[in-house]
């Protein structure tokens, strides 16, 4: 799968990342489960609602809102094993945490 990039917001500043898109019921269901090594995913929603998450067979990842505009709506650190994780939003970011600084240098995305 080719990776795409996207800017987004986070405190009114512009971002860059590239990410593997996540359109399809399956690619949502699977996000980072499994992967031991992943680029960040991108998913994408039909319209801004409540998105809950959990992180079962995964490994810490960051997970981003973002609405409509792809300003962010909230920035969390998930780690293992946790259920019922959730922020509003038409997009969720899902960065693995051991790629942060490779992917974005220094600053926290």
């Amino acid at each position: 799968m080719a990776l795409k990039k996207i800017s987004y917001y986070v405190d009114g500043e512009k971002r860059m990342i590239k990410v593997k898109v996540c359109d399809t019921l399956f690619k949502k269901f699977m996000g980072l489960m499994f992967q031991k090594n992943s680029s960040p995913l991108l998913f994408i929603f039909n319209k801004n609602k409540t998105l809950s998450i959990h992180s079962f067979f995964c490994k810490p990842f960051r997970a981003v809102w973002l609405d409509d505009k792809f300003h962010s709506t909230k920035v969390t650190d998930v780690k293992t094993w946790k259920l019922n994780i959730s922020g509003r939003g038409r997009y969720l970011l899902e960065v693995p945490l051991s790629s942060v600084k490779s992917v974005v240098g220094n600053r926290n995305i």
